[in-house]
């Protein structure tokens, strides 16, 4: 049986999935055992060719911008379709990084299940009962319906809905089993963690001080005026306007575990400073992340968990 991981992005998150591919390999024990991809969102054109046009998304007619920061999560939905319908597949968001041997999910007993993922956390999962697709085990043979241009396709003509589609919430839920929230721990990072996410998008560690590009969700059921002010934010001052700077993540564990991994990506030749000062110029990266590499502590050696000899902020 093939087994495959596959990291989704798009050219606004590409330091994060090389980080989160340099993850994979390095807590492995069973490297041999599977392959790992980065798909990214600019390498299908159709993508690109619905830019500008008007999609649902809750219900709710949004426009379609390959420059958002979340445009590639569509992606999510390829990996059985790049398969040919076999095997198995991990799929990851490019702010998932394992801290854990992988192929302890990727080998699991699926029980007949076709997808494995844990709930998205908040109304979401409670009143909508949507799943977090950003972690998924998927089994591919079981996955034949899910043509990713066709459904994309569908979204700008009124036939399928975005949220509905990335909350799951179109499959058969006799299909979906649970994983463990420590495989897609949303930003909680302690020893039990297996993958964190650092899921809180205006914290992410690479980002601190650069102008917020993507768009929150316009539809809160527990308080519908919310969504009424979001969309009026959005018609007076365009897309991104007010939605302010990135923020520094409160947590500094989370923080020194990405630019460790960075770090050491650069120390093998994975990323580059040049590469790196060219994603600061485009606004990809924050703009001090060389000083940060230079002062960042180094992660604990071998495949040991990254918090296993203590506290990485004490050693900052």
């Amino acid at each position: 049986m093939k087994h495959a991981v596959f990291i989704q992005s798009n050219h606004k998150q590409i330091v994060g999935a090389i980080a989160a591919e340099h993850a994979l390999r390095r807590y492995s024990t069973n490297n041999d055992k599977f392959e790992v991809h980065i798909v990214n969102s600019r390498d299908y054109p159709f993508f690109l060719a619905r830019e500008g046009q008007e999609y649902m998304r809750d219900g709710v007619k949004r426009v379609w911008l390959n420059e958002d920061l979340q445009s590639f999560t569509p992606t999510r939905f390829m990996p059985p379709e790049l398969m040919g319908y076999e095997g198995r597949a991990v799929v990851i968001d490019p702010d998932v990084f394992a801290c854990a041997d992988i192929w302890e999910l990727l080998n699991r007993d699926m029980k007949g299940n076709a997808i494995m993922a844990r709930m998205r956390s908040g109304t979401k999962g409670l009143i909508d009962k949507a799943y977090a697709s950003s972690v998924m085990l998927l089994d591919c043979a079981q996955l034949t319906h899910w043509k990713v241009e066709e459904q994309f396709n569908a979204m700008f003509d009124g036939d399928h809905d975005y949220s509905r589609w990335i909350g799951l919430r179109n499959e058969d839920p006799s299909k979906i089993e649970f994983i463990e929230n420590e495989w897609n721990d949303f930003d909680k990072f302690n020893t039990d963690t297996k993958m964190l996410h650092t899921t809180r998008r205006k914290t992410q560690p690479w980002k601190t001080g650069l102008p917020v590009d993507w768009r929150p969700a316009e539809k809160f059921r527990l308080f519908p005026p919310a969504a009424w002010v979001l969309r009026m934010r959005r018609k007076i001052f365009g897309e991104y306007g007010l939605m302010g700077n990135y923020k520094e993540h409160p947590d500094k564990n989370q923080e020194n575990f990405f630019w460790g991994l960075v770090k050491e990506c650069v120390e093998e030749g994975k990323l580059t400073e040049e590469f790196l000062r060219k994603e600061m110029e485009e606004n990809h990266v924050r703009h001090d992340a060389l000083e940060i590499l230079k002062n960042v502590p180094d992660l604990p050696a071998g495949t040991a968990h990254p918090l296993s000899t203590g506290n990485l902020a004490k050693a900052a």
